[in-house]
């Protein structure tokens, strides 16, 4: 077993773990991930540290909360200094490369992948920063209702486009590097687009569900009911602006999970060109994604909140050589993903460059306790000032300076349907937790931090705009002069060495 193993790591986009037969599902059918599942480490309270793609990824690659980086939102500036597990693993042998979707913002496209294979299906300039001081005005690239009204079945999509172009060149690269005479172990990030809405889906993926009955939202409430944040994202999505019957939430859903069929079927792709390509035996598979999807519970969609749905994901972890199948039932999240990863690779040193906001899984694989901690950060759309987040134990706990506090006793209350936040027997928990919150954040400064961002981001982005624009997206390169049959290569050698197996190997 080789003491620095390939890392395939296969990401979905809004992903909530609640739809996978792996977490209880009964509906959904996604044969390839619950066998990863079933063979492999499972954290059953695995979350992301910002419920939106573009933080919440640059958490997963730096090891930080999204304060500490300046990653607010989805127009925020990834920084090229930050560093990654790309940059550490890169630093210790590895070749690094990124196939698919990471919503990197700014003119650095790598962040420390020494390959991208495709570009990116999300702009990677600041037209979509938010602003929080004109909140009742909606954006006009934001999420609407469009997504539910309008769910079902489809021919081709945008994101099907993207999805089979990512796959497709994850395939081909795996098998490059098969035939390669580069010998370095690897850490491929294929990620996908989907289930993210819109909720459509290929007719055969809508077919696969045709004789099922498609469950319906546990919790329905009426928006007067919801929280203050809650009813702030019915108004920045339009979820007021169109009713919703029964029959559209239950075609959404249906195209959700066949959407989540759809990616199961590429992860079945995946891993047999892993094994075509004789790297199954040492290749740890990693299944995660960035945030989850509400679907309709509470009457929301989408994510940009902290209850269950929206931020708690799959993490799942195979490599059954090394890691003997188990479930961990204590919470993680993404910013643990860059020690875990370093430590399997061989890359993690006496300290790192910058200070990590998470800790190794690697004891957690292999059995012991963990830390049971989730801190998380809500900075984008639908909010107007941060909403943080401590989830430690059996208890959530979320603040705000213009909302009231909440927080749930997720083993009494899985569903989050009383807030203890307000009952006398709570108060000293509640205490300790702002204690905590003043503790960790200096909230007024934070505020003030993300409204200037804005302000900038807003200036630049017009400014740009003005003129001959120049995008910051990325152009994958691809000398199409050196492929398949050239005269400047021997024709037997060019044959030989792209056959695979090689006939002398």
């Amino acid at each position: 077993m080789a003491d620095q193993p390939n890392l395939l790591i296969l990401m979905a986009d809004q992903l909530t773990a609640g739809a996978l037969g792996t977490y209880g599902n009964r509906t959904v059918k996604a044969p390839h991930i619950d066998a990863l599942g079933a063979s492999g480490v499972v954290f059953d309270s695995f979350y992301c540290n910002s419920p939106l793609c573009a933080p919440s990824r640059f958490s997963f690659m730096s090891g930080r909360l999204p304060s500490k980086i300046g990653a607010y939102d989805n127009a925020a500036e990834f920084a090229a200094s930050v560093p990654t597990f790309a940059h550490y693993l890169r630093g210790a042998g590895y070749q690094t490369i990124l196939s698919g979707k990471m919503h990197f913002c700014g003119p650095d496209q790598l962040h420390g992948f020494e390959e991208r294979l495709t570009t990116d299906i999300y702009p990677a300039d600041f037209g979509w920063t938010p602003d929080w001081t004109r909140f009742a005005v909606r954006p006009s690239w934001y999420h609407t209702m469009d997504s539910v009204t309008q769910a079902g079945p489809c021919t081709r999509t945008n994101q099907i486009d993207f999805d089979d172009e990512v796959v497709f060149n994850a395939r081909q690269k795996l098998f490059d590097m098969a035939r390669g005479r580069d010998r370095r172990p690897f850490c491929m990030v294929v990620s996908m687009t989907h289930p993210h809405d819109p909720y459509v889906t290929p007719q055969a993926y809508w077919d696969r569900y045709a004789d099922v009955d498609i469950d319906m939202p546990k919790v329905r409430l009426a928006a007067a009911d919801l929280d203050p944040h809650s009813r702030r994202l019915r108004h920045v999505c339009g979820l007021d602006l169109q009713d919703v019957t029964d029959d559209q939430v239950r075609a959404a859903r249906r195209a959700y999970y066949g959407s989540i069929s759809y990616v199961d079927d590429q992860v079945g792709v995946l891993l047999k060109t892993l094994a075509d390509a004789r790297f199954a035996d040492d290749t740890i598979v990693v299944v995660l994604a960035d945030h989850g999807d509400m679907l309709g519970e509470r009457g929301l969609w989408y994510k940009m909140s902290f209850f269950e749905p929206a931020c708690r994901i799959p993490l799942i972890v195979h490599a059954p050589g090394r890691f003997a199948p188990r479930r961990v039932p204590t919470a993680a999240s993404l910013v643990d993903l860059l020690p875990t990863l370093c430590e399997l690779a061989g890359a993690a040193g006496p300290s790192y460059a910058t200070p990590l906001c998470g800790g190794s899984l690697v004891p957690a694989l292999g059995g012991a306790a963990g830390a049971d901690q989730v801190i998380g950060e809500y900075l984008g759309e639908g909010a107007i000032a941060p909403v943080v987040m401590i989830r430690r134990g059996r208890h959530k706990f979320v603040h705000t300076r213009v909302d009231p506090d909440q927080l749930y006793d997720l083993v009494d209350d899985p569903l989050e349907l009383r807030n203890l936040a307000a009952e006398p027997a709570h108060s000293a928990s509640v205490r300790k937790f702002r204690t905590e919150v003043a503790e960790r954040w200096d909230l007024a400064t934070l505020e003030a931090d993300v409204l200037s961002s804005q302000r900038r981001r807003h200036l630049v982005d017009a400014s740009l705009r003005r003129g001959r624009y120049q995008p910051w997206d990325h152009q994958p390169m691809r000398d199409a002069s050196r492929l398949y049959i050239r005269n400047d290569q021997d024709l037997g050698d060019l044959e030989a060495m792209a056959r695979f197996p090689r006939l002398d190997g």
